[in-house]
């Protein structure tokens, strides 16, 4: 199970890296998605994109500092049920909602593993 929880960390890393580098890097996908589709403002797109970037760098140095990936990938967890409320608010339904509920499941997993090193 220790491989296991290594390969979803990195996993979730490398994800959250490139999620928060499209979001701070105003992808036109994103903007459209954030202001139209959800009904935020950039500024919303900008915090979850530094919160997301930061969860991956944190949970690139949780391989070898486990706390910092615990509380990394605790943050991911808050940020996917988020997500996956925005979806469904929005008129989305559960379809589009399925992806971060992988990633909210991956972190959860990762949270629990970590928990025992952290």
């Amino acid at each position: 199970m220790k491989w296991t929880t290594r390969i979803f960390q990195c996993v979730l890393a490398v994800a959250f890296l490139m999620f928060g580098f499209m979001k701070l890097s105003t992808n036109p996908m994103q903007v459209e998605a954030f202001t139209e589709a959800y009904g935020y403002g950039l500024n919303a797109m900008y915090v979850v994109g530094v919160i997301e970037l930061l969860a991956g760098i944190g949970l690139v140095i949780g391989f070898w500092k486990p706390r910092i990936a615990f509380y990394s990938a605790g943050i991911i967890v808050i940020i996917m049920a988020g997500a996956m409320l925005t979806h469904v608010r929005s008129g989305q339904g559960m379809s589009t909602a399925a992806l971060p509920l992988i990633f909210l499941i991956l972190a959860l997993i990762v949270v629990l593993r970590r928990s025992k090193r952290a």
